[in-house]
């Protein structure tokens, strides 16, 4: 089957693009296959196909498109800005395609749904609950990256639940719920003691931030009591690590001491610090047909919990 033909079997009519065969979804399919793989050589035997093949069929799809989808200047493969904007044009084609030939929905589309820590917090049982008792034809996978926007803007997932301002560009972002902020502190330490903690408790000593993923930077404290000394890491995993081992204390939302308990970590309200909106991200392009429905029933959910309040 081909895509976008013109009247004279041509696919395409922009200046620039490729006058030759039409483009198929065999080419839709190799560069789905290279940009979940992130490799040519994985890509082909997924495919069944010789690495050569693969590798041509996707240089014919960025000779017609004009553009190059994927940048070969590493071992790994990584999509460009356009790869990741075709990306979903790809899969939704691809879906369409494969729905039209297969309306017993055989074939399951899985909606992908990134975080880079804390999830859905308090809601995500439910979500995920909720969501297979009533779309138990479109699995939604809920993976960690430890990225500020969980893997969205480089094409890896489909939508993110993410915490904190965003300032990514090419995303569309929805406020669901807001979160009080808790300090994580030594469990052993003088401030794990106390019922509840300030600002100004931390301030004093080193302040452990997740630079990677994390919400937390030194513009929560005024500008005439920032912390004396503070310690980077690159995931939540370190942060805890690093807490519990007395060489800082970090903040964070509500959730994270739900969703990650430490033994070496006691969580602490915060009392003076402002409240962390989470947020539904998507990118602003053509996406997975389900994501309407995980909007709504993230708000249902979350809506629901407060009137049960």
């Amino acid at each position: 089957m081909s895509l976008g033909r013109s009247g004279d079997g041509r696919t395409g009519n922009a200046a620039g693009r490729s006058s030759g065969r039409g483009i198929e979804v065999r080419h839709l399919r190799a560069f789905l296959a290279i940009a979940d793989e992130g490799n040519v050589t994985r890509a082909a035997a997924r495919l069944r196909l010789t690495q050569p093949a693969v590798s041509r069929t996707l240089a014919a799809l960025e000779q017609h498109l004009g553009i190059r989808l994927v940048d070969r200047s590493t071992h790994h493969l990584v999509l460009t800005p356009e790869g990741v904007a075709f990306r979903d044009r790809a899969a939704a084609a691809v879906a369409a395609f494969d729905e039209a030939l297969d309306s017993g929905g055989l074939r399951h589309w899985p909606l992908r749904l990134g975080h880079a820590w804390s999830a859905f917090g308090p809601y995500t049982t439910p979500l995920l609950r909720r969501w297979q008792e009533r779309y138990p034809q479109t699995p939604l996978e809920l993976l960690r990256i430890d990225d500020r926007t969980a893997g969205l803007t480089r094409g890896e997932v489909d939508a993110a639940l993410l915490r904190g301002p965003v300032e990514a560009p090419g995303l569309v972002t929805e406020v669901l719920f807001e979160e009080d902020r808790v300090a994580a502190v030594a469990a052993d330490g003088p401030l794990a003691a106390r019922a509840t903690l300030r600002l100004a408790d931390l301030a004093g000593g080193t302040v452990v931030l997740n630079t990677v993923s994390g919400t937390t930077t030194v513009d929560l404290w005024p500008p005439d009591s920032r912390p004396a000394a503070t310690l980077t890491v690159a995931n939540t995993d370190d942060w805890l690590t690093a807490i519990a081992a007395g060489r800082g204390a970090g903040v964070s939302a509500a959730s994270t001491a739900e969703m990650h308990p430490h033994p070496g970590v006691a969580y602490r309200p915060l009392v003076d610090a402002p409240t962390v909106p989470v947020l539904l991200a998507r990118r602003d392009a053509p996406g997975h047909p389900a994501l309407p429905k995980l909007a709504a029933l993230a708000r249902e959910i979350v809506g629901r919990d407060a009137t049960d309040d």
